[in-house]
């Protein structure tokens, strides 16, 4: 692996990585009965990992355009799928964190509800006790909470198939526009903007389907008529399902791209 490759990659983990953990906002959101300023941060993250994922795009050409011109393009699809595989495994490492996260998030949403400052509250996470409070917040996940999955989930498995595919096209969005621009290279302008109208479907799948379920679940836990556990238990079911998307783009990539190439060519 190269150094572009490398980069690329990282980036690519990042990304997936606070996408992943955003869930956990919700889950110390419930635990903390701060809702609004769960959602806050939530959507903080959610835009953090959008607005990065915008960085990755131009990496990701630039290498496309190194191919073409030292006419090393036959690499590139393996080259995509690690980048793919980058994403599934940060997303795994999420999941993992989910425990870590919801500490720390209500850590930070109590800390922000009595100073009212974001620059505080980010500085603060350099300073002893912000350290401190890291160091206690470190947990795995327990077995109980692994075994609980089989139990009853707050939403269809409807939802979560819609979240896997919302995911998938969301991972391969970009990847499979650029590489349609290596398939048809005299319409890869053409080809790198269909990303736009892959990524708007799959957002609005994801605002239109899975955050109204989540929500409401968010308000029936405040109400007591649902209890935390199934609420986490469900953020953790959905957090899989997004797992199960990025493994899934594996699949849709190369067919992706080819659709877009020729969407682009017939355009």
């Amino acid at each position: 692996m190269d150094t572009q490759l490398f980069v690329i990659c990282a980036l690519t983990f990042a990304i997936n990585l606070i996408g992943a953990l955003a869930y956990a906002a919700r889950v110390a959101g419930v635990r903390t009965r701060r809702i609004a300023m769960s959602f806050a941060l939530f959507n903080v993250l959610v835009l953090v990992s959008r607005t990065a994922n915008g960085f990755l795009g131009p990496f990701l050409a630039k290498r496309i355009e190194d191919r073409l011109a030292d006419g090393g393009g036959a690499t590139l699809a393996g080259d995509f799928r690690i980048v793919l595989a980058s994403a599934s495994i940060a997303v795994l490492v999420g999941i993992l964190l989910v425990p870590t996260a919801q500490r720390l998030f209500a850590s930070a949403i109590a800390h922000f509800q009595e100073h009212r400052s974001t620059g505080r509250l980010i500085l603060r996470a350099a300073t002893p006790a912000g350290l401190s409070t890291i160091r206690r917040s470190v947990a795995a996940p327990s077995r109980s909470s692994v075994k609980a999955l089989r139990r009853p989930l707050g939403v269809g498995r409807g939802v979560l198939v819609a979240n896997m595919l919302a995911q998938a096209l969301l991972t391969v969005g970009v990847l499979a526009a650029l590489y349609a621009g290596y398939l048809a290279p005299e319409y890869r302008v053409t080809a790198s903007q269909l990303s736009a109208v892959v990524n708007g479907f799959a957002t609005i799948l994801l605002f239109a389907l899975i955050d109204p379920q989540l929500s409401v679940m968010t308000d029936d836990v405040v109400e007591g008529k649902i209890d935390e556990a199934l609420f986490r238990r469900t953020i953790v079911w959905i957090s899989l399902s997004r797992f199960a998307g990025t493994v899934l783009a594996q699949a849709v990539f190369l067919p992706a791209a080819m659709a877009i190439a020729w969407i682009a060519v017939a355009v």
